[in-house]
């Protein structure tokens, strides 16, 4: 199966239309906070959703190179960094609403939540991990780092996958579908890297027997 390679004008307009899909989450939260109608506890609302949105558009994100191999559409990846930046985006807003409300820049309260909740410790790691993905995204980044060592670097982004879904779990612990949702998707996701991966060596390895043997 192939999809079709849209020309310059289709994807700045298929660019501008993810960055205002991209948008609407944030822009309907700001309406609601200034309608007041983010329920009884505004602050946890807008965490819960911030951090829900992160998870979806990191695996989203994660899946730009399963449909672009599916669907032999390379032109895909240039809608990634995109999605990315914009999973780090929100994971910025909730960072800071946690920073801001839960903790009023109290930073010793922030040291203790991260060192006694598990949750917040690998919500936290996560964090930390995308900022450095976040700042080595630009195409100056990847001539300085080199494409080797840049894909090395941003292969945490699985790992900051894995601990996003292990903070949206420990966090809800009673009713664990949607975390449980988002768990699946990311194993079906790895699966999918792993199987891609296998025929890759597997088609390498016959085509060095064939030149051999020639």
């Amino acid at each position: 199966m192939t999809l079709k390679q849209p020309n310059t004008e289709q994807i700045r307009w298929i660019k501008a239309a993810i960055v205002a899909s991209c948008l609407v989450p944030f822009a309907r939260l700001v309406w609601r906070a200034f309608a007041g109608t983010l329920g009884v506890n505004p602050i946890e609302t807008i965490t819960h959703s911030t951090g829900w949105w992160t998870l979806a558009l990191l695996l989203v994100t994660l899946s730009v190179t399963p449909l672009r191999k599916l669907l032999n559409a390379p032109w895909l990846l240039r809608l990634r960094r995109m999605l990315g930046l914009f999973a780090f985006f929100y994971a910025c807003v909730h960072f800071t609403i946690w920073l801001v409300f839960d903790h009023f820049f109290d930073w010793r309260a922030v040291a203790a939540d991260i060192v006694k909740r598990p949750y917040i410790t690998v919500g936290f790691t996560a964090f930390m991990l995308l900022i450095p993905l976040a700042a080595t995204s630009t195409n100056s980044m990847v001539r300085r780092l080199g494409a080797a060592q840049w894909q090395r670097l941003h292969r945490f982004v699985y790992l900051i996958a894995v601990f996003g879904v292990l903070h949206f779990l420990w966090l809800v612990k009673k009713d664990i579908r949607e975390p449980a949702i988002f768990a699946a998707v990311l194993a079906l996701l790895l699966a999918a890297r792993v199987v891609y991966k296998v025929r890759e060596k597997r088609t390498s390895s016959v085509a060095a027997a064939r030149s051999q043997a020639a």
